[in-house]
């Protein structure tokens, strides 16, 4: 069950991941999406400042990501479902649209298919990073 759960979730990294030129530069990035390592409450948080960004370079996974250039010319996304009593939930980036006045992020929560029950007081925190390509406003659905 994990490994399909695995293999699903890298499908979904390598149909939303962009590759880079200058031709050919995506709205959005999905940088990350993890089904454990979140924070401990749902919440939603768009970082625009250079300085907030920054910090997500101390990830190491996400340190190679992010170019000095991003720091300036795009806005990040942390998506936290919050505690889960089971593992292989996922946050989905179902569309990334581009109004002339902002950025719309629909987000859907996937259950895993099959639960397995966790050991008592074990608990999961899924999250995705999103990086957008734009400093326009974000707005998340």
């Amino acid at each position: 069950m994990r490994k399909i759960l695995v293999f699903a979730s890298l499908l979904i990294l390598a149909a939303c991941s962009s590759t880079k030129n200058a031709a050919d530069k995506s709205l959005y990035q999905v940088l990350t999406m993890q089904s454990n390592g979140g924070a401990s409450i749902r919440f939603n948080e768009i970082l625009t400042e250079e300085k907030e960004i920054k910090m997500l370079q101390y990830d190491e996974n996400l340190r190679k990501k992010i170019n000095p250039q991003d720091l300036t010319q795009s806005n990040f996304v942390i998506i936290n479902l919050g505690e889960k009593n089971t593992d292989g939930y996922l946050i989905n980036v179902k569309s990334v649209e581009e109004l002339p006045d902002k950025i719309v992020i629909t987000v859907e929560e996937v259950a895993p298919k099959q639960a397995e029950a966790a050991e008592a007081d074990i608990y999961f925190f899924p999250y995705t990073i999103i990086k957008v390509n734009s400093k326009k406003p974000i707005a998340i659905k």
